[in-house]
């Protein structure tokens, strides 16, 4: 008799393997076997941004098959057949209408000999759903034991090629963060593991979009300060890597902030300056005298210890000391518009009256 058991422990072992999710993907195929002698396997993780499954392994499958696996109607399909519904693997006697009607079935799979198979949604232990593990034979089924054993077995299964571990992983660069979101491409927040959420983190707010500024042009990290009531916290943000199935953009961090010295107007001096803004505009957006912005930018300059204005900007740009224009100013004034700066292609050397 087959051990679930012993399967439990061959997958768990394969989530942990220091590799990417297509090597783990295909690790996977080998225990899967044991509970039907397939022909052909794929494992694939959905794409909710392309709404396509985005293969991670796949074996035994011909050409025609493999291209339109990478279409939105593979997606379409598996959908149909119930398996974003639960984990409960559906088998070709399962299927909840008619097999001949469902086109991957019909056009693909009988063509090409395949008379048997199964599929099952790769759910979560959280309830998220990532994608699919598929396995068709000419003629060798899935039984009805086995079948409730791969059922109990999806969470692990899914857990070992979860995109979110590597996210995970990498959050822990921050290693006093506080609080994090995960943000997809579709502009949507998912958690992150071990973190609570935070109310500046959430997908439209200005802290969001200033962090999706801060990894604009290829940067892959970056940070800034952002006022979070009576205090000031840290946000550090740090582009996800390009794995399947693509649909993560970045991880957003909340951590304490460093010692500055400096007071919450010079931080937001500071975010001028890093935008270019002029002496006047700084006044302007700030309700306050050109005198007093000039005051302000004297006081940064010294507490930084340099002697430009350009020179201060970068600093606090790479060290993440400045509360960006767009936190507390979501709607840029005119009159104020950054005429040129750390982020231009020029800068000013020293104050303007």
């Amino acid at each position: 008799m087959l051990s679930e058991r012993t399967l439990a422990a061959e997958i768990s072992a394969v989530a942990t393997l220091a590799a990417g999710p297509e090597e783990r993907a295909r690790a996977l195929l080998e225990p899967v076997r044991r509970l039907m002698a397939f022909d052909a396997a794929a494992v694939t993780l959905f794409d909710p941004v392309g709404r396509r499954q985005v293969t991670l392994a796949r074996e035994g499958y011909p050409e025609k098959m493999r291209q339109y696996m990478r279409g939105v109607e593979f997606a379409v399909d598996l959908e149909t057949v119930g398996l974003r519904r639960n984990a409960l693997p559906v088998r070709v006697e399962d299927v909840p209408v008619p097999p001949e009607t469902v086109p991957v079935w019909r056009d693909y799979l009988l063509p090409a000999g395949f008379g048997d198979g199964f599929g099952v949604g790769l759910f979560t232990s959280d309830g998220r759903f990532l994608g699919s593990l598929i396995a068709n034979s000419e003629s060798a089924p899935l039984s009805d034991e086995n079948r409730m054993v791969l059922h109990r077995l999806v969470p692990l299964i899914a857990h070992a090629v979860d995109p979110l571990r590597t996210v995970s992983a990498l959050a822990e660069v921050v290693a006093d963060a506080v609080a994090g979101r995960v943000l997809t491409r579709a502009g949507e927040t998912l958690e992150l593991a071990g973190l609570p959420g935070h109310r500046l983190l959430t997908p439209d707010s200005p802290t969001t979009r200033a962090a999706l500024a801060v990894l604009a042009e290829g940067q892959v990290s970056g940070s800034f300060l952002c006022p979070d009531g009576d205090r000031v916290v840290r946000v550090t943000a740090l582009a996800c890597p390009p794995q399947p199935p693509g649909h993560l953009r970045a991880v957003l961090l909340i951590s304490p902030p460093p010692g500055t010295g400096l007071t919450r107007r010079e931080l937001q001096v500071l975010g001028l300056l890093i935008e270019g803004y002029t002496n006047a505009g700084i006044a302007e957006a700030l309700y306050v005298t050109v005198r007093t912005a000039v005051t302000h930018i004297e006081h940064v300059m010294a507490k930084l210890g340099v002697t430009s204005r350009t020179v201060a900007a970068t600093r606090a740009l790479r060290a993440g000391l400045y509360i960006p224009a767009s936190v507390f100013l979501p709607i840029r004034k005119a009159g104020a518009v950054p005429q040129a700066g750390v982020h231009g292609n020029a800068g000013h050397e020293r104050p303007q009256g």
